[in-house]
């Protein structure tokens, strides 16, 4: 394929309620849409950095000039074999992951399309036809609240509830779910807040046999998480730390935990993570889809990733209409009453775009051709 044109969108969405991890509260979303368009034909991507560099040091500022002066130009008027070649031309940019795999996804998209294949078929997915859903469920102003919300998840078939935690919000919280919620999938979530100093407070997890406790040391930490695995009978699952699948063979290595959390953006597209996900399944560690608080492409995307053998775990593909009151996509993302999201057969990421919608919530466009 050639690329004619690359096109960015900057939307901005208000969330339902507001989505509190251990670093910041979020209540509206700015999110960089990416078109990939060769021959008349477009693809679509989707950047998910957060409106802060609070995750990892991208944000939508960076990502949009990223996307626009860096890896744009090294794709468009170019002609491509496949979109395999969108990740070696793109990949001695250092860091900006998110930046390069929205670009990178649109081009997956565009060429699933021309080809007339679902993109889950493109990457080489299909596993499964039903996407088992878990949901993320932010801090909240009090337990109750947290209480309340886990209810209605539950009533709503979701298969695994994970909950933010952070200092402050974590050992008496969680007890006081698991003695409202005796039996259900839980995990929790601390998004870095913790250090090895806290491994004695981290420790009595273990008394509320959670399935994991995601990311519970520095964002950029494999080794202390290697010392602080073997102190938990709960598995650690490793986010932040594990951009690429080289990270991926390191922790497994150092055993520096028992899952891993993939998220497309934050190891920079499909390609990388196919790669962390063959490594993972060749050492036997499970893996499962994260989510950024992504509008309908993104979550589209992130559906056709969790199709991929060794997503065995439910991830955080979850429907449209917990984040959004309207998805940029038709239709929507929906759940069934059993907690699964179905695969859509039709070409490429298997959804409409709602373009007048989209385009009434866009505040800026730039193109590179």
């Amino acid at each position: 394929m050639k690329l004619d044109r690359i096109v960015l969108r900057h939307l901005q969405m208000p969330l339902v309620h507001f989505f509190e991890t251990s670093f910041s509260r979020t209540y509206s979303r700015h999110i960089v849409i990416v078109e990939a368009v060769s021959d008349g034909l477009s693809g679509w991507g989707e950047i998910t950095a957060g409106e802060n560099p609070f995750y990892n040091e991208e944000w939508t500022e960076s990502a949009w000039m990223i996307a626009r002066d860096y890896v744009a130009p090294r794709l468009v008027n170019r002609e491509l074999a496949s979109a395999s070649d969108v990740d070696p031309l793109t990949r001695h940019i250092r860091g900006h992951n998110m930046a390069r795999g929205g670009v990178e996804a649109a081009v997956w998209d565009l060429q699933a399309r021309q080809n007339g294949n679902p993109l889950w078929k493109e990457i080489g997915g299909g596993a499964r036809k039903e996407i088992p859903c878990g949901v993320s469920i932010g801090i909240q102003d009090t337990v109750e609240q947290l209480l309340g919300k886990i209810e209605q998840e539950l009533a709503d078939g979701y298969q695994r509830i994970k909950m933010k935690i952070k200092p402050g919000w974590d050992i008496d919280v969680i007890r006081q779910v698991r003695e409202r919620f005796p039996t259900i999938r839980l995990m929790a979530d601390a998004n870095s807040a913790y250090t090895l100093a806290d491994a004695d407070r981290l420790k009595q997890l273990d008394d509320f046999y959670l399935m994991m406790i995601e990311q519970p040391l520095a964002h950029d930490d494999i080794i202390d998480h290697a010392a602080l695995q073997p102190q938990l009978a709960t598995p650690v699952c490793l986010d932040e730390c594990i951009r690429s699948a080289h990270h991926a063979e390191q922790a497994i290595r150092l055993k520096a935990g028992r899952i891993v959390n993939i998220k497309l953006g934050r190891v920079g597209g499909f390609a990388e993570a196919k790669r962390v996900h063959d490594v993972c399944e060749a050492a036997s560690v499970p893996v499962w889809c994260g989510g950024m608080l992504e509008a309908g492409i993104g979550r589209a995307h992130n559906i056709a990733l969790a199709t991929l053998p060794n997503f065995t775990l439910p991830g955080d593909v979850s429907a449209s209409k917990r984040y959004w009151k309207q998805d940029i996509i038709v239709p929507p993302v929906e759940t069934t009453a059993q907690g699964t999201i179905v695969v859509r057969d039709e070409p490429g990421l298997g959804y409409e775009l709602d373009r007048d919608f989209m385009d009434h919530i866009t505040f800026r466009t730039e193109t590179v051709s």
